[in-house]
């Protein structure tokens, strides 16, 4: 008889020879089953990288973009253009204003009191004319009759010469006696005087009537100041009433009821919120190839789920070192070059009816697309606008 350890080869095997079986035959088998996925991650990679080469080179390098940017817009202080006490404020923070709103009332008491001097000035000088013009009627009639008087004093002394003429010769012969001659003489003589009188007379009756005269054009001069202070008087009397000079939103109020103000002081700030814009300070290594009407895409930090649309209005005449208000001078010292910034005004798209939710100051990442707009967008030598 033979042993159990002498079976044939048909025999069966122990559990324990087939489970180291196989555990021998499952690495082979793993790397079978990883080689397909890591190709379809491979593949998916390249397509990747080529799919962001292909944008890059068609879109991505022609976009300019810059964190340093921040909405603004032309805010207008409210102040008052005279002084005085407040007496009303017709507004509080953050109040929607139009132009020509009332804000602030000051007190209008003396600037009223200033017109109605004014206005009784006017009175009395217009009175003082009507009084000259009344004085130089009777003048020019006192001035025609001097004239007259002086004319017959005139001709008196025509006649008188003629009479002492023609007895002078008669004396001489003893037709007519000396005493007649010295008669004519004296009459002669008294029409002189006369004369010279009369002519006095017009003088004077001429110089009060160019006097009147100048007093009526000194009076009218007066109403004429006296109407200019008036209007004066009435802008200060409609300056005590601060109305808004735009459109826009109340802020930075610090204006209350009986507060004195003085012309200029600064009482609240109106600001435009329908239209803010853009500035960008983009680095001067980005502003080679951009152009005033190329695209701009926004994206505002406050409001992530807002993008906006843009278009590059403008570019600063120089950098923001050069309006600084300390500005560099790297002419001393030592040198370390620095980067400068220029600012590009941009305008936002203005059909866009969630520009209400904006406000200025608010940080903006913007995205230029150069592409658009240039004649020559993948040349870096393009010149500036």
């Amino acid at each position: 008889m033979s042993s159990p350890t002498s079976a044939g080869p048909n025999a069966p095997t122990s559990p324990s020879a087939a489970t180291s079986a196989a555990t021998s035959a499952a690495p082979s088998s793993a790397p079978a089953r990883r080689k397909p996925v890591l190709l379809v991650i491979a593949a998916a990679a390249l397509i990747a990288a080529g799919a962001y080469g292909v944008h890059w080179w068609t879109t991505g390098r022609f976009i300019e973009t810059t964190d340093d940017a921040y909405l603004r817009a032309d805010s207008v202080t409210a102040a008052p253009k005279v002084g005085g006490y407040v007496t009303q404020v017709y507004v509080v923070a953050n109040q929607a204003v139009k132009r020509g709103d009332p804000l602030v009332k000051l007190d209008p008491r003396q600037y009223q009191a200033a017109a109605d001097q004014s206005q009784a000035t006017i009175d009395g000088r217009k009175a003082d004319i009507r009084r000259f013009e009344a004085d130089i009627l009777q003048q020019q009639g006192q001035l025609a009759q001097t004239r007259a008087q002086a004319e017959a004093s005139r001709l008196a002394l025509a006649h008188a010469q003629d009479e002492v003429a023609r007895h002078t010769p008669l004396a001489a012969t003893g037709a007519t006696t000396a005493e007649r001659l010295a008669e004519l003489r004296n009459t002669r003589d008294q029409a002189v005087a006369t004369l010279a009188a009369a002519e006095a007379a017009v003088k004077a009756a001429d110089g009060r009537l160019k006097s009147s005269e100048a007093q009526v054009a000194q009076s009218r001069a007066q109403v004429e100041a006296a109407e200019a202070a008036l209007r004066q008087n009435h802008l200060d009397v409609d300056d005590t009433v601060v109305r808004a000079s735009i459109d826009g939103r109340v802020g930075d109020t610090t204006v209350r009821v009986g507060q004195f103000v003085q012309p200029g002081t600064r009482m609240m700030t109106v600001v435009p919120t329908q239209e803010v814009y853009l500035v960008a300070n983009f680095k001067e290594t980005q502003i080679g190839r951009m152009r005033a009407g190329q695209p701009v895409a926004l994206h505002v930090d406050a409001l992530p789920d807002l993008d906006l649309r843009g278009t590059v209005e403008s570019f600063s005449p120089g950098t923001g070192a050069q309006f600084a208000l300390l500005p560099s001078e790297n002419a001393t010292g030592n040198f370390t070059k620095i980067v400068q910034r220029v600012p590009v005004r941009i305008q936002l798209d203005a059909a866009d009816d969630r520009l209400g939710r904006l406000r200025p100051g608010l940080s903006v990442v913007v995205e230029v697309d150069t592409a658009a707009g240039s004649a020559a967008p993948a040349t870096k030598t393009a010149s500036l606008p």
